[in-house]
Formats: C-alpha cells, structure tokens, sequence
C-alpha cells in the first residue's frame, strides 16, 4: 500500500503538486495565519490609550501631510539610537496606530519619544517657523494650519471606523479647534505610553560638592557661548535670555525659586535636561527642555554657563 501511494506521487506530477500545496497551506495558516488571531500577538503597554478625538486629527493630518515620509516613529534596539532618541520601541505602543506611522527614512529626526518633550508653546512656534528652531532645517512652514477649522463630523467618521471610544462632547469640542491644535495635541501623546524613568523625588536637604566653572570669566568661552546660546537656546529662552516659552535666565530666580545656584547646576540642568518632578539643589524642575547631553561636549556647556553668568552680570 505504501510502495503503491510512493510510486503514484512519483509518477504523478499533479497530484504531486497538489499535495505539497495543500501541506504548505496548512503549514502557513499554522503557523503564521492562526497565530495572527490569537491575544498574545496583539499586546498593549499598560499605559496605553486610545486616541481621543483630537488626537486621532492630528495622526490623520501627519499622515496626510506626508511628515512620515521625512520622519521616523519606531527607535531600533541599537545604544546609538537609544542614547539619542530614548528608550527603544515595543509592539504593544502601537495598538491603536492603523496605520502604523513607522516611515523608514529619516531627513528628519525620529518622533518615537517626542511626546511630552517639549512644552506646547514649542511646537506651535516649531511649526510656524522650523527655521526658527534650527537655522538648517530644511522642513516647510505649517503656520497655515492655524487657519484651517476641524470638520468634527470627519473626525467623528474616522473614530467609529477605527473603534475608538469618544464621547459626542469631545465630538462637539472639535469644532473651536484648528488643525494646528490637533497636530500638537498629536506630537504629545507620540511615545507616551512607555513608562520613563522614575521622577526624582524631594527628599532631606544633603550638602552637595559644587564644582566651579572652569571656564567662567574667560572671554573666548563666552563668545563661544554666545554662538552656541543663539542657536540652541534663544528660540525658548529668548535673544536676551529674558524668557520666552523657557523662563528668563537673568532673573534672580532658577527652577521657578527666587535665589542664585552655583555654576554647576546650571551646567547639570544644560547637560541633562528638565523633566517634571526633577529635583536640582532641592528644587523641583516643571519638565519640556531636552537634554544637550548628546549634541554638545562638556567645555561648550560650560562655555554657554559662563555667557549665561555674563548676561547676568556674574
């Protein structure tokens, strides 16, 4: 019986065929097809949400404005790419992304992790202006987004297609909003559903070993800091250094607290960035200014300190 059903395969290229495609498709639907309709394949990050009505306006305008094509959305489990954008991505922060939004070029920096970076005010100046920002973008203007109105009823066509909750009050909210609102509120929630590093917390006053700036007084640092406060912090901290969407560095105040601070906090804050609940010599930081840690050496830090103390008369 077996050397029969052996000789009929060999001799029979059709039934041959057929049933190696029909062992290939059942191998196919088990392991690929079957697998694809289980829970397990479809996790989701604890802390991950739905998109609320604005939201999901702002992903439909980054999508219809192209910006994936310039923009990543996905940091690869690689240290180079984790020292620069932030923690690598997990399948379960894109549940609700139909499409996903991943793109595969980047002329432009990745936004895996831009959500909550930078306060609101940012980006709708970033928007209007990216030039402002960064004298070499090459990023067109989106300032004509604040003219045009959301049409709720879209939004509201494109939040029951995709299954995503919303109430007819957010629905009806939509129409005071413009599509530049919708884009920021898109930026900020962009990563936000991958748990951060524990906040520091306020605890008892410890005596801290200050480190003097090794630089300060020096007038080619401080012409050196200039340059380097001009193109990195002017655009949120104003031209003068008396605030703008940053707070004013010539105050008498650091981390909204009345009261000077030695060099090297300021150095620290410059090195590392700002992040709700941040403590710096026992004050706590409010968050949305980026770490320069990964764009400037330790002498250019100190280089803008030492500016930063000239404006100030220090």
């Amino acid at each position: 019986m077996a050397n029969e059903l052996h000789h009929k395969l060999h001799t029979s290229p059709i039934l041959f065929a057929v049933l190696a495609t029909v062992a290939i498709l059942v191998g196919t639907v088990v392991t690929m097809f079957f697998p694809m309709l289980t829970q397990q394949m479809h996790p989701k990050l604890e802390n991950l949400k739905p998109y609320a009505a604005l939201q999901l306006a702002g992903k439909d305008i980054y999508q219809r404005e192209g910006c994936n094509n310039c923009h990543t959305q996905t940091v690869r489990p690689l240290k180079t790419e984790v020292m620069r954008y932030g923690e690598y991505s997990k399948a379960g922060e894109f549940a609700y992304d139909r499409p996903f939004l991943w793109g595969s070029k980047r002329t432009g920096p990745d936004l895996a992790r831009i959500g909550e970076k930078y306060p609101d005010a940012w980006h709708y100046g970033h928007f209007e202006n990216p030039q402002a920002f960064f004298a070499e973008s090459n990023m067109p203007a989106y300032g004509w987004l604040r003219n045009n109105k959301l049409d709720p009823s879209d939004i509201e066509a494109h939040m029951k297609a995709l299954g995503l909750p919303y109430a007819p009050a957010d629905i009806t909210a939509l129409g005071k909003r413009t599509e530049m609102d919708a884009l920021v509120a898109y930026m900020q929630v962009i990563g936000t559903s991958v748990k951060k590093k524990p906040e520091a917390v306020a605890g008892p006053a410890v005596k801290e070993t200050h480190i003097p700036n090794p630089l300060a007084g020096d007038p080619k640092a401080i012409a050196l800091g200039k340059e380097i406060f001009k193109a990195n912090c002017a655009v949120c901290h104003g031209e003068n250094a008396k605030g703008s969407i940053g707070p004013s560095l010539v105050d008498n105040e650091f981390l909204y607290v009345a009261g000077d601070v030695p060099d090297d906090d300021y150095f620290e804050v410059i090195h590392n960035g700002t992040q709700p609940g941040m403590i710096e010599d026992g004050r706590a930081a409010k968050g949305g200014m980026p770490p320069f840690k990964g764009t400037l050496d330790k002498d250019r830090i100190w280089s803008v300190v030492a500016y930063i103390r000239s404006l100030q008369g220090k």
